[in-house]
Order: structure tokens, then C-alpha cells, then sequence
């Protein structure tokens, strides 16, 4: 299998994951989060696409990998996931997991891969990976932002003035 139709097939199955998430819930600021979320797998997929077609991927080939092993595979069910909600109501560190466990698999993967192109595709899709991360950590602090902020102390006396 392709490395790279690999990634995005994961990356598809993510998008549906946030998509049910997303159906399912019912307060109002976790549905809004997860449309953030399945939008942003949506784009983090168009970018594979594009890294594919801007490079010779014909040879960077996962041997012995089948269909299966390139699934995303979610640690909790959505059933699961909305009663885990109850302890992380963001579901922040839920998400951030999930997406270190997808670094962590083309990383482990590249370290066996038989060839060069092969080690430097699954590399680049890693890197890819980490960039979504970062993404996924700005989507949650633009989605908590209202519920944030820092008082100042100094600011205190204004009325004072």
C-alpha cells in the first residue's frame, strides 16, 4: 500500500469519527468543536493530497502492510468518548493523544521501512502530523479562548483613577 494513500484514508476516517462526535453530542460548545475538528482533518487530508501528487510516491510502498493497519483506530468508541467527557469536557487531552499515536505510527514505521523513499515519505507524513497537531492546539485555543483569561492585579485599581 501507499504511503500516502495510507494517510489519507486515516485521515478520512478521522474526519467521519469527528463527523458522528460531532451528531451525537449534545451541548452545543462540543459539537461546535468537533465541526472544528472533522474540518481540520478535512484539510489535513487536501494537504497529504497534495504532497502526493507534487512528489514520485510510486515508490514509497508499504510492504506487508494491508488495509487494516492503516485505519484510524480510536482509543474509545464515541459511546466512550462522550462519557469521558464528563472527566475532560473539552476533550483536549483525548485529542492531543490521538494525534501523538498517529505520529508515533508513521515515526515506528518509517524506522522499519525497507527502502529510502519509503523512510523519507513516512518521515514527511509524520511531519505533516505535527503540524496538524499544532493546528488541533490552536482549534482548542480559539474554541476556549471565551472561557480564559488572565487578571491582572495591577489592573485592579482603574476605577480609582
Amino acid at each position: 500500500m501507499n504511503v500516502f494513500d495510507c494517510a489519507i484514508k486515516i485521515e478520512e476516517e478521522a474526519k467521519k469519527y469527528y463527523e458522528g462526535l460531532e451528531a451525537v453530542s449534545h451541548q452545543p460548545e462540543q459539537k461546535h468543536l468537533f465541526s472544528m475538528l472533522a474540518a481540520s482533518e478535512e484539510e489535513h487530508r487536501n494537504n497529504l493530497i497534495r504532497m502526493k501528487a507534487s512528489m514520485a510516491t510510486a515508490m514509497a510502498h508499504l510492504d506487508g502492510l494491508d488495509g487494516t493497519a492503516c485505519s484510524f483506530r480510536p482509543l474509545l468508541t464515541q459511546r466512550e468518548l462522550l462519557q469521558e467527557s464528563e472527566n475532560d469536557p473539552d476533550l483536549y487531552r483525548f485529542t492531543v493523544r490521538e494525534e501523538e499515536n498517529e505520529i508515533r505510527f508513521y515515526e515506528e514505521l518509517a524506522s522499519i521501512a525497507g527502502d529510502e523513499v519509503t523512510r523519507k515519505s513516512l518521515l514527511m507524513v509524520a511531519e505533516e502530523e505535527r503540524r496538524h497537531l499544532a493546528t488541533v492546539e490552536n482549534i482548542y485555543a480559539f474554541v476556549e479562548a471565551p472561557r480564559s483569561y488572565l487578571a491582572w492585579g495591577e489592573f485592579s485599581n482603574l476605577h480609582e483613577l
